[in-house]
Parts: structure tokens; C-alpha cells; sequence
């Protein structure tokens, strides 16, 4: 089974059995519908749980899962990362990628020129995303994931190709 990650269990909410969740997805009211399965990486297994109600508030995800029903159920999968099965993930519009798609791949120039590798992909507080490269020497530095700055990205050929803007490396 080809699982990827899409948060982090940071807390506990309230006595019966919700957790608060970090997300790593866009399509939280999709993956926590009730009956889906999602997984916990718990202890190094992959644990299946089914969510039981999924709520936002304050910016988190607060979920329940079927047969957790209070915190003390629930309290030791905090710090856990929640997963979901990769083949069920909603399809992207052209151009857009799953940060899994785009952690990873080699970064170049247009003239060739490789720069090092993508991170990570870290989220701002309303503004664009910025991506992570890691050069050979292990140092790093953000990119603004816009397309002012990105020329193009190919996840088969593994490659994403930035624009040498003056200032920009």
C-alpha cells in the first residue's frame, strides 16, 4: 500500500476522543469524511482508523475516530503523522503538484545549471508557498513557489527549473 503523509497529531481536544491535527492537505473535508480510513504511523506500524466526525477550528482539523471515544483512547498518538492511501488523492488541475511530488526533485537553471534539491515545501500565513533547496554543501535557501520564479516543473524527468532572477540565488 503507497501511503503519504498528510499531517501531524499535535494534541489532544477536549475528553471524548478528538484530536487537533497539523494538515498537510487542502482537501481535509475530503480525507476525513466519515467511514474513510486513514492511517496512523504509530510506533513505526501504520495503524487504520476510521474517522468518526471531522470539524475545523481555530485553522486545525479536529477529528474523531471510530472505537477512540475519549482522550485517554487517544492521548498517545500525539506527535503522530496521519497518512491516507496515495490512489485516492484527488486529481490536480494542470500545473498544480501535491507537495509530495515536488519534495525531491533536482533544481536547475534554464541554462542548465544544477542548484541543488527541493526540501521541503513550507507554507506562509497567506502569501505563496516557498520551497526549500538544499544545495550540495548541505546549506539552503527559499524560493517563492510563483511562477515568476519557476520556469517549469517535470515530476517524471524529477526536475524543476527556476528563473536566475537578479538577487534571487
Amino acid at each position: 500500500m503507497d501511503l503519504v503523509c498528510i499531517g501531524k497529531i499535535i494534541n489532544t481536544h477536549g475528553i471524548k476522543g478528538e484530536v487537533k491535527i497539523d494538515s498537510y492537505s487542502d482537501f481535509d473535508e475530503k480525507r476525513y469524511q466519515k467511514g474513510n480510513t486513514v492511517y496512523i504511523l504509530y510506533q513505526g506500524e501504520y495503524m487504520p482508523v476510521k474517522v468518526a466526525s471531522f470539524r475545523m477550528h481555530k485553522g486545525f482539523s479536529l477529528v474523531s475516530f471510530a472505537g477512540l471515544s475519549n482522550i485517554n483512547d487517544v492521548e498517545c498518538y500525539k506527535e503522530c503523522e496521519v497518512w491516507y492511501e496515495r490512489s485516492k488523492r484527488e486529481p490536480l488541475a494542470e500545473g498544480e503538484y501535491y507537495r509530495s511530488e515536488l519534495i525531491g526533485l533536482s533544481v536547475c537553471t534554464e541554462d542548465g545549471t544544477v542548484i541543488g534539491t527541493v526540501k521541503d515545501v513550507e507554507e506562509t500565513l497567506g502569501a505563496q508557498n516557498n520551497l526549500r533547496i538544499e544545495r550540495s554543501d548541505r546549506s539552503s535557501f527559499l524560493i517563492p513557489y510563483v511562477k515568476h520564479f519557476i520556469a517549469s516543473v517535470d515530476t517524471e524527468k524529477g526536475i524543476l527549473i527556476i528563473r536566475n532572477t537578479e538577487g534571487l540565488l
